[in-house]
Formats: structure tokens, C-alpha cells, sequence
């Protein structure tokens, strides 16, 4: 007599090892050969270790419009939840070896599962991407696929944390799940994405070019903007993205984890006394500052091939998350442009929809001038980042430590946007415009009639510097709260964030406002 609870026990596992090995065992060696992980290998390295939970280990696809294609155990993608570090995320991993990873109604229906409950309860949402695209077989239903996932990133943006990882091929509709979401890893040479691959671009364009060439991990780190971080291996970009969660809360309610680097809130550090050179036009690299005061001068840096003038990035505080935003003097002078603005800008906007306080290093002369950057939209887009800075209602502190021109000063979170304490080194040079173009501006008239025109430029450029050019004007206005030593900029930080812990700001009742986009 056949025994039904153990008939159905086997069928089970019968199941379960046909989604498991989907993709048999020769397509697997296949993705190591090209030095990528499979879909399980990479749940199991980003998680801790057995706390992954898979749900709709047996879905089927329909395979096919008509049911005329085979339809495989999972549908090419695994989903569930696990821990990292304890804390709960939701996960969903697309299994190249099956189908190519194609997305499919089943295949979405699983990933959307996953985006609902991270929501419901409040964690977030880390996809792996690995997929030739949408499920051709499927006709207008793999378009509808997409549209769902689509969807619920746009409800999901602001509530948890998204990071998409792309770990392969993501082309076409496919590509705009990942851009939604928060960061996006890119693992370099074995990833690309683009809205029209090589050969579309060589049938309308006649322009050969490769797939690494239009849309590698390079290119968006460092042209586009579209990647965030790009590791050298699926392995390393896991690691990565383990890091990253460290830094972020579980949802928009909640603050970011605190984790005690035992490094003294008292610390100083004599050597920044004199990072600033003598000559004002003298470059320097504002990462010595950066690691300087952060705790264990640790710092994950967001974009970092990207707008290299200006720095964005995650450290701690007293054992608090931050988000940093600095200028950066060894590229372009430091000053903001464009691509900068926008970095920037949403970088500003993610930390304060998830209660992270921004901290503001400002040595900026201004924004870029020029006919390129102003037909490119400067006015727009450097309203952006005015925009985020103001909108933001997290703790924002700001040290200018050197040059503060214009209206790029006021852009930097000075204390006329509402920031809530502003520091300035002694070396801070907080005015309108430059020395030198103040000068010959007041006294233009002056210098072309001198007979040593270059002199009296000098010590108009000198006067100008000691009256206005300098942090103590500002401090008497109101504008700057105090002057400090460079040493103690640590602990006057971490003290100003203590004090602000329990900033609450109101707003006008509105849907929302109307970003400069």
C-alpha cells in the first residue's frame, strides 16, 4: 500500500531539486568560466550564512504565449529573505543558466512578491540582476512584466532602501528598474546596460562599437552617472553591498544602526592646522579631512569616479551615520558644475529620506563658467542641489574651510538655506566673489590709470581679502556660529550632532514639491 504523505514528500523534494538545478550543471560551469557566480552562490556569499528563506521555489512560467515553450521550475529567478548582519532584507537573484535570466510573467510575479512584503514590513530590497531582457515567448505580457516591477520601485523609493546590483547583461525596458532604485553596483567587464545594444546602434547609426564601449561598468562610473560603485568581482561587489547596508536604516521610519569604532569624540589632529596651503590658488586633497575626522577614518564613497569635484559619501560620526558632501580642490579647482550639482543632489535627497544627517565641507569658488555648462542647463541643475539642501529636514552642519564664492556658497548648505550650525576654519574666505575679480571690479577704474597697474591690484586684492574675504565678517552677522580651530573639527561636529538628535522640522501641507528636474 503506497504511503500518500510520503508519495508527496518525495514529489516534493523531486520539485524543489528541479528548481534548484534548473539550469544544469554544464551552463553553470559555463557562468564560472566567464567569473561569475550563479544566482544561489551569490544569495548564499551576501547573506548570513543560513538565514536565506526562498518563497516560490515551485513556480512555473507559462512557457510560451501558447504554452508551447518549456517552463522551468523557479522561472529563472530566486527570491526570498535572509539577514545581513542580522538585519532582515529582501532579496531576488536572476538565474542566467535559466532561460538567460529572461523576464517573464511568473519571473516578475516573484520579484514583485518580494517588493511587496519589503514594504509591508519595512526592510530593504537588494536585486541581482543577471538577465538577457524580456521573455520574447511571451509576447506584450514580459512588457507588462516590467511595468509592474516598475511600479513598485516608484512606491518603494523613499520607504526602503533599494540597491540593485548588475552582475551581466541588462539591456533594454530592463534598465530603467535599476536607475530607480537608490545605488546600483555594476561588476566590471562582466556587466553592461543600455536602453539599444551594439547592433540597433550600428543599424541606425553605422557606428560599430562594442557592448563594453556603450554601456560597460567604465562608462557609467565615469560618463554617464548611472553606476554608483563598480567592483572588480561578483564577490567583492557582494562584500560591497554588505558594507553599504551598514550604513542605512531598515526603512524611511527609522535611523541608521549606531556601531562604536572605540574612536575618541575628543580626538584631534594637529596636521589639519596646516592642510590648507599658504597660496589661495594652491591645491590640496580634501580626503586627508575626510578620513581625518570620521570615525576609524572609515568612508564608503557613493560615485566615486563620477563628477570628481565633489565628493559624496557614508562615514560615522560618534558611531553615527553620515552623509558627507565635500568639495574637492584637486579636481577642477573643486568648483560645481553640472554633473556635480546632480551627484550631489540626489545623494542629498537619499540621506535625508532616511534620516541621515549631512555634514558639508565647502572650499568652492564658484560654479563652472562657460557656454558649455550654461547651454547644458547649469541654471537647472545647480537649482537642484539648492533644492535637496533646503528640502532636507535631517541635522545639516557645514565647515567652510577655505574658499566660500557666491552663489555657490549659498548652494554648499550655508546657514541661508537654513542649515542648523556653520562653521569656518580661520583660512575661510567667505564672499561674493574672488579677490582678484572683486579688485578689478571695485577698482577698475583705479588699477587702468595706475602707472603699476599690477600693484595697485595687489593691494586691492590684499584690502579686499582682510575686510571681506575672511570667516569673521560672516561670524559677525550671525552667518558663521563660530570660528574654529581645524584640529578640533571632529569633536565640534560629533558635539553639534548630539545636541540636534531630536531635530524635528515642520512643513506647508502639500502633495509634494516641483523639483527642478
Amino acid at each position: 500500500m503506497n504511503d500518500p504523505y510520503h508519495e508527496t514528500m518525495e514529489t516534493l523534494d523531486r520539485l524543489r531539486e528541479e528548481s534548484i538545478t534548473a539550469g544544469g550543471r554544464e551552463k553553470k560551469e559555463h557562468q564560472h568560466s566567464l567569473g561569475k557566480l550563479t544566482a544561489r552562490e551569490r544569495i548564499d556569499l551576501l547573506l548570513d550564512e543560513d538565514s536565506f528563506e526562498e518563497f516560490d521555489v515551485l513556480k512555473r512560467g507559462r512557457g510560451g504565449v501558447d504554452g508551447d515553450e518549456p517552463s522551468y521550475a523557479g522561472d529563472g529567478v530566486v527570491t526570498g529573505h535572509g539577514t545581513i548582519d542580522g538585519r532582515e532584507v529582501f532579496i531576488f537573484s536572476q538565474d542566467f543558466t535559466v532561460v538567460g535570466g529572461s523576464l517573464g510573467e511568473a519571473h516578475s510575479q516573484k520579484i514583485c512578491k518580494v517588493m511587496d512584503m519589503a514594504v509591508n514590513v519595512g526592510v530593504p530590497i537588494i536585486g541581482l540582476n543577471d538577465s538577457g531582457g524580456a521573455r520574447v515567448q511571451e509576447g506584450v505580457d514580459a512588457l507588462a512584466a516590467y511595468g509592474e516591477i516598475f511600479h513598485r520601485n516608484v512606491r518603494a523609493s523613499g520607504v526602503v532602501p533599494q540597491i540593485s546590483c548588475i552582475m551581466g547583461p541588462c539591456a533594454g525596458g530592463a534598465v530603467y528598474s535599476p536607475s530607480i532604485t537608490d545605488f546600483v553596483f555594476m561588476v566590471q567587464e562582466s556587466s553592461f546596460m543600455f536602453v539599444t545594444g551594439p547592433k540597433i546602434v550600428k543599424t541606425v547609426t553605422h557606428q560599430d562599437i562594442t557592448s563594453e564601449d556603450l554601456g560597460g561598468a567604465h562608462v557609467h562610473a565615469q560618463k554617464s552617472g548611472v553606476a554608483h560603485f563598480i567592483p572588480a568581482n561578483d564577490v567583492l561587489c557582494l562584500r560591497d553591498v554588505r558594507r553599504l547596508i551598514s550604513y542605512l536604516p531598515s526603512n524611511q521610519t527609522q535611523k541608521a544602526p549606531r556601531l562604536d569604532l572605540l574612536d575618541p569624540v575628543d580626538r584631534v589632529d594637529p596636521s589639519l592646522d596646516s592642510l590648507i596651503p599658504d597660496n589661495p590658488n594652491q591645491t590640496y586633497d580634501m580626503k586627508v579631512l575626510i578620513y581625518s575626522i570620521l570615525d576609524g577614518a572609515e568612508f564608503m564613497e557613493v560615485h566615486a569616479q563620477y563628477a570628481r569635484n565633489i565628493i559624496c559619501g557614508f562615514g560615522r560620526l560618534g558611531g553615527q551615520t553620515i552623509g558627507l558632501v565635500a568639495n574637492q580642490p584637486a579636481a577642477l579647482a573643486g568648483v560645481l558644475d553640472n554633473d556635480a550639482s546632480v551627484k550631489a543632489g540626489r545623494f542629498v535627497r537619499f540621506c535625508d529620506s532616511f534620516n541621515i544627517p549631512l555634514i558639508t565641507l565647502v572650499d568652492v569658488p564658484g560654479f563652472m563658467p562657460g557656454p558649455e555648462q550654461e547651454h547644458g542647463g547649469i541654471i537647472r541643475h545647480g537649482a537642484k542641489l539648492l533644492y535637496a539642501f533646503t528640502e532636507a529636514t535631517v541635522p545639516r552642519l557645514s565647515v567652510i574651510v577655505r574658499k566660500a564664492y557666491g552663489g555657490a556658497y549659498l548652494v554648499m548648505n550655508s546657514k541661508h538655506i537654513h542649515a542648523d550650525v556653520n562653521y569656518a576654519w580661520p583660512t575661510a574666505e567667505i564672499a561674493v566673489m574672488g579677490p582678484k575679480g572683486a579688485a578689478e571690479l571695485i577698482h577698475r577704474k583705479e588699477i587702468q590709470s595706475s602707472t603699476d597697474p599690477d600693484a595697485v591690484l595687489t593691494d586691492k586684492m590684499s584690502q579686499y581679502r582682510q575686510t571681506f574675504a575672511n570667516p569673521f565678517w560672516a561670524a559677525k552677522r550671525g552667518y558663521i556660529d563660530d570660528v574654529i580651530y581645524p584640529r578640533d573639527t571632529r569633536r565640534h561636529l560629533i558635539r553639534s550632532l548630539q545636541m540636534l538628535e531630536g531635530k524635528t522640522v515642520g512643513s506647508p501641507k502639500r502633495k509634494h514639491g516641483n523639483i527642478p528636474l
